[in-house]
């Protein structure tokens, strides 16, 4: 990042980061998820992409996860990440202005 921002935008910021392949069964997935909101803060968002089959398989039917299964767990993350990102640059906007 720091080499992009020296060398072609100086404006680059991390809007936000997705924790993704999310699996609550597994330890080491909640202590990655502690360390990286440790780490980055409010950075993070609050929603997180489960680890799910549905997403996996549809690249391989040639749609995006929102088309080949709407209601699956990994659809229904993305739309919530959606809604928060809308939020986060909404309250932005209005702080800058």
């Amino acid at each position: 990042m720091e080499q992009v921002r020296g060398a072609l935008n100086p404006d680059l910021t991390i809007h936000g980061i997705v924790l993704t392949m999310y699996d609550a069964r597994n330890n080491l997935s909640d202590q990655v998820m502690a360390d990286v909101r440790a780490f980055m803060g409010d950075k993070v968002y609050e929603t997180v992409i489960p680890r799910n089959v549905r997403v996996s398989e549809a690249p391989s039917y040639g749609k995006p996860v929102l088309l080949y299964d709407l209601k699956c767990a990994g659809s229904q993350a993305y739309l919530r990440l959606a809604s928060e990102v809308i939020q986060r640059e909404r309250a932005a906007r209005a702080v800058a202005a």
